[in-house]
């Protein structure tokens, strides 16, 4: 018996451990921005092992549609944000990982959004984790291509997401309806059944009080 409570404590405690550090989940971003909007530049990049104590710096690069290089933009380490390119100048801001070094979202967002930040963003994670004996470093990178538009257009997922919505909320909607018409239903029959075994209770009590009253009749006579 003890051997199969250590086994349900250890599986509990794993459970345990994998939802602590569930947190992180790699989502990619959005490629779609308005002009004179802002928009998130999305880049996530989640340890293999949460466990692991670590630290990273991050930097994104911009090629711009019909450029052939990329161009440093921005830094972000210990030290704070820095903008690297001066098209980016005060339009830039940090929206990953706050208070640690142990940066996972290295995402950042973008003030007034011009068709020329149309193209594709690089972002380069540089991580040192740090092992009882030793340090690793790794170099992680997500790409992202942007498309600065007039006006936003809904995508083909968002419609169908919203046709599925309206789907449930009917579907949902007329099995309240179907299960208030059964239980209603239920109910009257109940009632009725109810109703009759009261009246046949009334009539066999009648009954039975006039055979008794007729039994008492015939003893006087």
């Amino acid at each position: 018996m003890s051997a199969v409570w250590l086994m349900l404590l250890s599986l509990l405690g794993s459970l345990f451990v994998s939802l602590c550090h569930g947190a992180c989940a790699e989502v990619d971003s959005d490629t779609e921005a308005v002009a004179g909007k802002g928009f998130k530049l999305g880049c996530i990049s989640c340890k293999a092992r949460p466990e692991v104590e670590a630290s990273a710096t991050v930097n994104w690069y911009f090629r711009a549609k019909g450029e052939a290089d990329f161009a440093h933009i921005y830094a972000y380490d210990e030290e704070g944000a820095h903008i690297v390119d001066e098209r980016f100048e005060d339009r830039v801001d940090w929206n990953g990982s706050k208070r640690s070094n142990d940066i996972q979202d290295a995402s950042i967002y973008l003030f007034n959004v011009t068709y020329n930040d149309s193209g594709t963003y690089s972002c380069h994670f540089h991580r040192l984790l740090t092992y009882e004996f030793y340090e690793y470093q790794t170099t992680v990178s997500k790409v992202v291509h942007l498309t600065v538009v007039a006006k936003a257009t809904r995508g083909t997922a968002s419609i169908v997401s919203e046709v599925m919505m309206y789907v449930s909320i009917i579907g949902l909607q007329a099995w309240l309806y179907i299960e208030m018409v059964y239980c209603f239903r239920k109910i009257s029959a109940a009632g009725e059944e109810a109703l009759r075994e009261s009246a046949n209770a009334e009539y066999l009590a009648i009954a039975s009080e006039s055979k008794d009253n007729c039994a008492g009749v015939q003893v006087a006579e």
